[in-house]
């Protein structure tokens, strides 16, 4: 090594940050020909684009990918970038003071100059000063942090259970999702200009205040349709609102929406948030226990002793779309293919198929498409429609399980000893044919300020869509009372069995009383290849609802397991008693599981909304459902349940 000359070794640039980047996004499959073991030599690789590489075992300063570039130095082959994955988490803004006290940030202004040579600005012309004056009282500056959704346990909390059962096929899921915002604008006393802003949550990408995103999935035959929902919906849902040029319900042209102040000197260090929040909750009137002794709906015992469960209460009404701006002909457009492929691929019920929330014209063609609104309900619609059609595509494209006398020879998913793949882009569940399902419901949650929903001062919008017997819960922080958002999608309900007679003349009564069509309990559900031509879709049932600060509780979203056991009063009075919705999660669960019968699947979210402090002071708090639940606790541990 003496003759050879050793160059200097040059600084790392940002340049060489991007080679070494850009080997892990086209990173090419590189198999030996020949090589060779003499030192310092070249050896020869072969990319799985048969293109030869030469890789040099020599030191080298960076990092180099024979990858041919544009004239404009970019490369220019397609990099495929991986998709965004969900976001668990949601974005808040938490002021320095609170930063870990090891922490190298200051509370004051951040400047390099040394004190002596920062000047106090004074108004005049002159050159500008080396740095601001530290800040009088308490610090405003805020940092930017990221919160997991499952560990902020006085916020969010979830519980499952498989209760009696070998496996579990339910699954949940909570986050953010990238959409516009579909709330209504703030009212004027919390949109006033002149003061300084500082909300406590922090925008999303696109600008809007973060929209929340909690569902609950019960599978039904296996899981493989719930483990999809799971992983793709969501998926489905921004690709939805990012194909229609959805807009955002806030950005009208005025000036931007902001979230009440916080602590101030003049307000003596008490914050606008803390004092509109106090004042929010001090304005809710509760009922007292006369006021809502009508209405409330708990379980009663017969003669014999047992349980009888009261009929379910209706739905809250829904609040009518809010037209946001969109591109119209393609949405337009968009919805007349996916309406023709339902019909092409499935038809039965799709052929005379018109979506709620959708422009379509009559089946003859006679009447002019009546016109619709473009909505986050519109999003909705087409998201589940989409994806239930691609679930089943899926699955028809596999091997039935069923079929034993198959030709197919062992290696003909085999291409070139590298597996093939379907063409869909989805994890679609297994290598053969899937015909269970499962039913949905998810609840999304959007804000008009960037002060999260759960705080008592925050007004938010509630969009529920909903398929299937899966169930979500609203409790009034004023009567107490359990306000169902969905309805169970059954062969008994009126609605339902007007929608399918003329289709499904199979509605059979089973032993237990239920009635069901061709054999499933639910007549709307994602999945279930075999029964949709005779109408189990996954049209949801969408409902609109306006939050007032402080008006509802908690919301709680409970699979079959747990509202097939516990009516909806019963559930929320559980909840009432815990000190956290982590904790009332594990509760409503332990106590189904504890008192079932079937042991079926449980799964619970519990979300604190902003009338969370005064969850038990409305109507008679706990106490209603009290003597049910505890003789459904004793009924539990009698030894001679078993025989009867």
């Amino acid at each position: 090594m003496a003759g050879m000359k050793v160059g200097r070794r040059r600084q790392w640039s940002l340049g060489d940050t991007y080679d070494f980047i850009a080997t892990f996004l086209h990173k090419p499959d590189i198999r030996p020909i020949y090589p060779s073991a003499s030192p310092g030599s070249r050896r020869h690789y072969q990319t799985s684009n048969g293109q030869a590489t030469h890789i040099n075992r020599i030191r080298t300063n960076r990092l180099h990918i024979p990858v041919s570039t544009s004239r404009y130095g970019y490369p220019a082959r397609r990099i495929e970038v991986a998709r965004r994955h969900f976001h668990d988490y949601f974005v808040t803004n938490l002021p320095s003071s609170s930063l870990h006290p090891d922490s190298k940030s200051s509370t004051g202004p951040h400047h390099k100059l040394p004190r002596a040579a920062s000047t106090p600005h004074t108004p005049g012309t002159g050159p500008s000063p080396a740095a601001a004056p530290p800040m009088v009282g308490m610090s405003r500056e805020m940092t930017v942090v990221r919160i997991p959704l499952r560990s902020a346990k006085h916020h969010f909390g979830v519980s499952v259970s498989r209760g009696t059962r070998p496996y579990n096929e339910d699954t949940y899921q909570a986050g953010t999702l990238e959409i516009p915002a579909f709330a209504k604008r703030a009212p004027i006393s919390l949109s006033r200009a002149g003061k300084t802003a500082s909300a406590t949550s922090a925008d999303s990408a696109s600008g809007d205040p973060q929209v929340f995103y909690f569902g609950v999935f019960d599978g039904h035959g296996g899981n493989e349709c719930s483990d999809f929902l799971r992983e793709e919906l969501h998926g489905y849902l921004e690709k939805t609102a990012g194909t229609f040029e959805l807009a955002s319900s806030l950005k009208t042209g005025k000036k931007k929406e902001r979230g009440v102040g916080g602590p101030s000197v003049e307000r003596g260090g008490n914050s606008e948030l803390a004092s509109r929040g106090s004042e929010s909750l001090q304005n809710v009137k509760t009922k007292s226990e006369k006021d809502v002794e009508r209405d409330l709906n708990i379980p009663t015992k017969d003669k014999n002793g047992r349980i009888e469960q009261p009929p379910a209460s209706p739905a809250i009404e829904s609040e009518k779309p809010v037209s946001v701006g969109s591109n119209k002909p393609k949405t337009i457009e968009l919805e007349r293919s996916l309406v023709a492929q339902w019909k092409e691929t499935v038809g039965g019920y799709f052929r005379r198929f018109r979506p709620e929330h959708f422009t379509l014209s009559s089946s003859s063609g006679d009447e002019p498409a009546a016109e619709t609104p473009v909505s986050i309900e519109t999003v909705l619609m087409y998201a589940f429609l989409q994806a239930d059609l691609d679930f089943i595509t899926a699955q028809a494209q596999k091997p039935d399980p069923d079929n034993n006398h198959s030709d197919k020879p062992l290696n003909a998913d085999d291409i070139l000893d590298r597996p093939s793949h379907l063409s869909s882009q989805h994890r679609i569940g297994g290598p053969t044919r899937f015909v269970g399902g499962s039913t949905a419901s998810i609840a999304l949650i959007s804000t008009p300020t960037p002060t999260p929903f759960w705080h008592p001062a925050s007004p938010s919008t509630l969009v529920v869509a909903h398929v299937g017997d899966t169930r979500i819960l609203l409790c009034n922080t004023a009567t107490g009372l359990a306000i169902p958002v969905t309805t169970n999608h059954h062969p008994s309900s009126p609605i339902e069995g007007a929608r399918l007679r003329r289709y499904a003349a199979t509605f059979v009564t089973d032993s237990f009383g239920e009635e069901r069509m061709s054999g499933l309990a639910n007549t709307r559900a994602f999945g279930d290849m075999r029964s949709k031509r005779i109408g189990v879709s996954a049209e949801p049932e969408i409902r609109r609802v306006e939050l007032a600060p402080a008006e509802y509780s908690f919301l709680v979203l409970v699979s079959d397991g747990v509202s097939g056991t516990l009516t909806d009063q019963e559930i929320v009075d559980v909840v009432k008693e815990a000190k956290t919705p982590e904790q009332g999660a594990r509760d409503v669960v332990g106590f189904a599981t504890e008192v079932s019968r079937e042991g079926d699947n449980a799964t619970c979210l519990v979300v604190r909304l902003g009338g969370w402090e005064r969850r038990i002071e409305g109507g008679m708090g706990s106490m209603g459902t009290k003597e049910v639940r505890d003789f459904r606790k004793g009924d539990a541990l009698d030894p001679r349940r078993g025989r009867t």
